[in-house]
């Protein structure tokens, strides 16, 4: 035979917990008066470094929202000693909705130069959903609430081009060989000597 349940065990269960939980000290944030205390990789908002932009447009074609938008312009440079001038991209506009953006990151991690960067900042927001539609310049502000990278793990595996570079130091390089006579060829005519 199943044994039966106290009527109202259930109630009797939940409220315990309610009373539980109204005795604990609250853990609120005041967060307008107190700033939090974030973690130093927190993802805040997407900075610009315009100096390492080189228009290669990968960080436009791989965000699943669409939310960057480029605009460039080519621009011919003289190098000393060449036959023609060369051709560069020169970046007239960069612009990131943020309305649109979803933070994933993979503009940051496709950028092949290093020009975004994930900042902490995340006190941006605007009372005009067209005020988040931020360019190159207002990106470029947040370069200086990025912090410096994470200090590289004694213990770990040294980078590919350390390693390379030591290497090519420990080598020696090979002594120069000896120039040698090219063999005397014996005139035409004259007896060859024998050989044992």
């Amino acid at each position: 035979m199943s044994e039966r349940s106290i009527p109202a065990e259930g109630l009797v269960k939940g409220l315990a917990v309610t009373l539980k939980t109204m005795t604990r000290r609250s853990t609120t944030r005041q967060y307008p008066d107190v700033a939090p205390e974030l973690p130093p990789r927190s993802r805040g908002v997407i900075a610009l470094l315009e100096e390492n932009c080189t228009v290669c447009m990968l960080c436009a074609r791989e965000c699943p929202d669409w939310c960057i938008y480029i605009d460039s312009h080519k621009e011919e440079v003289a190098v000393p000693g060449a036959a023609r001038p060369r051709q560069r991209n020169v970046l007239d506009k960069f612009d990131i909705d943020f309305s649109l953006c979803m933070y994933c990151g993979i503009c940051v991690e496709v950028c092949p130069f290093d020009a975004l960067y994930w900042s902490p900042e995340f006190e941006y927001a605007e009372y005009d959903i067209k005020d988040l539609l931020h360019d190159k310049d207002h990106l470029g502000e947040w370069m200086g609430t990025v912090p410096p990278p994470p200090a590289h793990d004694p213990n770990g595996e040294p980078a590919k081009e350390e390693t390379t570079a030591a290497r090519k130091a420990a080598v020696p390089a090979a002594p120069a060989a000896r120039p040698t006579a090219p063999p005397v060829r014996p005139e035409p005519g004259t007896p060859r000597e024998a050989t044992p």
